[in-house]
Parts: C-alpha cells; structure tokens; sequence
C-alpha cells in the first residue's frame, strides 16, 4: 500500500505544484517559514500516518528522541504544534501529509474561497484578504477541493486503489 501511496504522491505533487505555480504571486511561503506548523489540528489519514511513521524509524535516533518529546507536550491539546517541526523545518517533509503538501494554497470549497491560516497574520494572499472582513477578492480561486478526503477520493487517487482509512488529527496518531 505504501509503495502505491508513494506514486500517487508523485503525481499529486506534480498537480499542486502546477496549481502553485498559478497562486505564487500570493504565496510568501520560503524555507524556514513555519507558522503553519506551529498551530493546527493536522487532519491525517490512517495511511498518511502509517506513511509518515515508516519515515520516523529512519531517523537519526537523538531526532526520534526529540520528536517523542514533542508529541508528550502536546498530548491533549486541541491546537498544537507539529510534533515532527524541529528548528522551524520539518524532519519528515518528503513524508509530510497531503495537508502539508497543499497548505497555502486557496480554493474553492462548499462556494467558500478558503485560505491558508497565515492569511490571518499578514503572509500569503495578504494583498487579496481583507481582515476585517474576511473577504477574499482572488480572481481565480482553485476549483478544486484540497481537502484530504477529497483528495483521497479524487480521479488523481483512483488509479492508485488506496485505501486511506479514517481521518484523524495527527496527534491522535501518534
């Protein structure tokens, strides 16, 4: 299964570059950049943690240790950082999840256009959002979902036979 998910992620990731190469005037996103990580909930499928954990085990054990820690402090908080986040650079990115993957993008969902978190504190598509109002006035939203689920549900997903399993925060993975 896992092998199967690797090739869709292949593909999946050609898509979202193409659609990031359409939004990258709006997106100030740069290595390093982690206010995404540091407040979420992280909804991961069961496949995308069991896909991340094979990566964990590969780890230099003292980054293990310091993961392990990191998902200690934040058992049982609602909003949290991601435990996987270490020096404001993910330890597993090539494993990182499809939330990971299309966050700061902004699509269309339910006829809502909806924005990345950092919008909120004046990063990506700072210059089409308006705080106070929360109005976006992109031209040319996505109009695609990229939402896990619908991802996972997806014609870019079906040639793959996954079965992603339920969908949970990433801590209640771990």
């Amino acid at each position: 299964m896992l092998v199967r998910y690797e090739k869709f992620l292949k593909v999946l990731d050609k898509f979202l570059n193409e659609l990031f190469e359409t939004q990258k005037e709006f997106i100030k996103c740069k290595r390093g950049c982690s206010s995404c990580c540091k407040s979420g909930d992280y909804p991961f499928s069961r496949l995308e943690a069991e896909y991340i954990m094979a990566g964990f085990a590969k780890l230099p054990v003292e980054v293990q240790i310091q993961i392990k820690n990191n998902i200690i402090k934040i058992k049982g908080e609602k909003s949290y950082q991601c435990p996987f986040l270490i020096n404001d650079e993910c330890s597993l990115y090539e494993r990182r999840g499809i939330v990971c993957r299309t966050h700061g993008l902004a699509y269309l969902y339910d006829g809502i256009v909806h924005l990345p978190e950092c919008a909120n504190n004046g990063l990506n598509y700072f210059d089409v959002f308006n705080l106070k109002t929360k109005e976006v006035s992109i031209q040319n939203p996505i109009k695609v979902s990229l939402r896990t689920d619908d991802l996972f549900n997806s014609t870019i997903a079906a040639k793959y036979d996954l079965q992603c399993g339920e969908i949970r925060r990433l801590v209640d993975w771990l």
